[in-house]
């Protein structure tokens, strides 16, 4: 009785739709180092500073800048390579994840599309992932009706979330029930994140006269981080828990399926594949 060896196909390197270049990372670190800037600044300025001083102004300040920023990376990203196909895919993503978000608004943190940024972050790579986020943010503020000084940060901290999808382990490897599992656990936390980051962005608007719980610009840091904490507990918790429980649910159903669907729009659409036209003939 003889034994014949069996071997295993190789693994097929996963496309990405945007491949990074030098410029794309360095514009990403120079929006993420403002942006934490623009979250994290009640913790990060002393009192005495100015920008304490104009603590009502400081998130309109930050909201600019990231306005340009976030222009600029994606400047950048598409000058990188983000040719018609990956535009198409975009489009489509982007309206699938605006339409997405309405449904049960206000209702628990019932946001479908969360999930949906993961897995198109995970099959689609890091630079589309932030890309995708930042469109479809700001595409669901204008069918919402949500825009203002928020909308910026909502942009880049969806960016942050799509992106970080993407840079999760064993893009090329990893398949079976133990992707869906992982990219639920990175939901799942990454949903509770966003909810913080964004708490930062909307705390300082508060008066500290108005509760116990609000940003005082003249109390230290170790204070307002407990009034912080305490206000993401009466404030929020209960969203961002909905959020992440809703997102992991649809990850862990739905997910081998959309999963097997964005890779195989991926292989036809061919992202590394030039677009070439043949010359008419005369």
């Amino acid at each position: 009785m003889s034994l014949q060896a069996t071997t295993r196909p190789p693994t097929q390197r996963q496309a990405r739709a945007v491949r990074l270049g030098p410029r794309s990372v360095a514009a990403l670190a120079l929006v993420s180092a403002v942006g934490v800037a623009g979250f994290g600044w009640p913790f990060l300025a002393p009192p005495t500073s100015r920008l304490s001083a104009h603590a009502q102004d400081a998130p309109w300040l930050f909201a600019g800048v990231l306005v340009l920023l976030v222009a600029v990376v994606g400047a950048a990203i598409s000058e990188s390579g983000l040719g018609p196909k990956a535009v198409a895919m975009l489009g489509v993503l982007a309206a699938t994840g605006a339409a997405l978000r309405p449904i049960g608004a206000g209702t628990a943190g019932i946001e479908p599309m969360f999930f949906l940024m993961v897995l198109s972050g995970r099959v689609l790579g890091p630079g589309f992932g932030f890309v995708l986020g930042s469109v479809t943010m700001f595409a669901s503020a204008l069918l919402t009706g949500g825009v203002g000084p928020w909308l910026p940060f909502q942009m880049l901290a969806m960016g942050w979330f799509a992106m970080g999808a993407g840079l999760l382990p064993g893009p090329d490897r990893l398949r079976g029930r133990a992707e869906p599992a992982m990219l639920a656990g990175y939901g799942f936390l990454a949903a509770f994140a966003y909810g913080t980051v964004m708490n930062m962005a909307g705390w300082p608007f508060m008066s500290a006269l108005a509760s116990n719980v609000a940003f005082d610009p003249h109390a230290p840091v170790a204070a307002n981080l407990a009034r912080f904490v305490a206000y993401c507990l009466a404030t929020s918790l209960g969203w961002d828990l909905g959020r992440a429980v809703v997102t992991v649910v649809l990850t862990l159903t739905l997910g081998p399926a959309v999963l097997r669907a964005l890779r195989r729009a991926t292989r036809r659409a061919a992202f590394e594949t030039p677009v070439t036209f043949d010359a008419a003939e005369k």
